[in-house]
């Protein structure tokens, strides 16, 4: 084993103070213009109903589909469903200028075969193209599309996707050797006697998309996901779904994408920003950029998070005014050898944080698990105005030895309690300025090049 640092002691500076301010400063204008920026879907005011037995037990999914067709064709409009339960005997798909809208009262509630979710469609599984089961609301290369409504989609607690979770090693295993290796895309095809879930709501390629109202409960996978999407808001929605691997919502290799007021009950991270795995991702090469999250209750395994699946790049996020419940971790930065990419300008404010095992966690080395020697690159990071509770870890930072963690500064941050101060391996020039633990205050900058021992003050 490697030998332990033990942090005992701090070194006192003084920090550039103005400096610091002024850059804040800037950053929050950039991320009020961010906002400003993004584009509405333009929907044309035109209300079609489903007809149909909302009985919870009669195949809707013909009458749901014949009405997107018909506003498809008539240039657009908003597809209402009505209150009751509308099960769908497989996958609803979106196109272009259409709303599907849930009344209060509505359930749209999803078969739980997953043979009902074939043909395959293009998808991104965790951070690699593949042609795999359609999610069950998909929307691939459209325009001005929008899911709002007070009602609740429903993939089903009785689905067997859910079973998948234990069986999809060899399956994901393969597909990650498959992008790893730049197998094309037409040879890596998941249909019938694989087990990759499918998220329950995905847009592909799409501009201009607003998701806002609605609660989404028992997701297969990943809970609301954003892929190739520019121009997106996601708005007062309500995520309550603890299967495994169930995150609030994937923002994947995107852009101009905000995220407020809604509620996270989730399996796993509640926000997470990505942009793709490893060569494929690299090859595709789209980062995801301009992304404000704000004013969320988050009750996820995880708060939030970057990665671990970032080979595009992730620069210019913005996380500010969000309340963190319970976890494992507040907020947790992924990476590995085989990943590459570089994730830069990440602003993180105005946060209270209630109980998780660690407030900040970075874990940049997780070990290749394809041979790869591709160190990520995470930079310029601020966190600050933090009120936190009680955490285990505070700061537990593991970065390679060819890429190490630099330029991250806590600033203004309030901690009530904390078993351990700081874990760093490989972790260059953090920067404390008036971090209070238990009322100790620390000011100064931390590096560490070995192996650490967990340290109390």
């Amino acid at each position: 084993m490697r030998p332990l640092l033990a942090l005992a002691v701090v070194a006192a500076f003084a920090l550039p103070q103005a400096a610091t301010a002024q850059s804040t400063a800037a950053d929050w204008k950039m991320a009020d213009e961010i906002v400003a920026a993004i584009q509405a879907p333009r929907i044309p005011a035109r209300d079609i109903r489903v007809q149909g037995a909302a009985d919870g037990r009669t195949d809707a999914r013909p009458a749901i589909m014949a009405a997107i067709d018909r506003a498809s064709r008539a240039g657009g409009g908003r597809v209402v469903l009505g209150p009751g339960v509308w099960f769908s005997k497989g996958p609803i798909h979106l196109k272009s200028r259409i709303d599907l809208h849930l009344e209060k009262g509505a359930t749209l509630l999803f078969s739980p075969e997953p043979a009902h979710y074939l043909p395959v469609v293009k998808t991104r599984w965790e951070g690699t193209e593949v042609m795999s089961y359609s999610p069950l609301l998909y929307a691939a290369g459209v325009e001005d599309v929008a899911i709002t409504g007070e009602g609740v989609i429903d993939g089903n607690a009785k689905s067997g996707f859910h079973a998948w979770h234990r069986l999809a090693e060899p399956d994901f295993r393969r597909l990650r050797k498959m992008g790893f290796d730049g197998v094309p895309l037409r040879r890596r095809v998941f249909g019938p006697g694989t087990h990759l879930r499918p998220p329950i709501i995905q847009f592909m390629g799409a501009r201009r998309v607003k998701l806002e109202g609605y609660t989404v409960r028992n997701s297969p996978f990943w809970v609301n996901h954003l892929v190739y999407v520019d121009h997106a808001v996601v708005r007062g929605i309500r995520v309550e779904s603890m299967f495994p691997n169930n995150d609030g919502v994937d923002v994947d290799s995107s852009s101009h994408v905000l995220i407020e007021t809604s509620v996270f009950r989730t399996g796993d991270d509640s926000v997470v920003v990505k942009s793709g795995r490893d060569l494929d991702g690299r090859t595709v090469g789209r980062p995801s950029t301009h992304v404000v999250v704000r004013n969320n209750d988050m009750g996820g395994e995880d708060g939030i998070a970057l990665g671990s699946e970032m080979s595009g790049g992730i620069r210019h996020v913005f996380f500010t005014d969000n309340v963190l419940r319970k976890g494992l971790s507040a907020i947790r930065f992924k990476a590995n050898l085989d990943r590459g990419g570089t994730v830069e300008h990440v602003r993180v404010r105005n946060f209270t944080v209630e109980d998780f095992g660690t407030l900040f966690w970075f874990q940049l080395d997780y070990p290749s698990e394809l041979g790869g020697n591709f160190p990520s690159t995470y930079r310029d990071i601020v966190f600050e105005d933090f009120k936190v509770q009680n955490v285990g870890v505070v700061f537990d930072g593991h970065a390679p030895a060819a890429a190490p963690l630099k330029g991250v500064l806590i600033k203004d941050v309030a901690i009530a309690s904390a078993k351990t101060n700081f874990v760093l391996e490989n972790v260059q020039d953090l920067r404390l300025d008036n971090l209070t633990i238990g009322g100790q205050r620390y000011d100064g900058r931390l590096s560490a090049v070995s192996a650490p021992a967990p340290a109390t003050r």
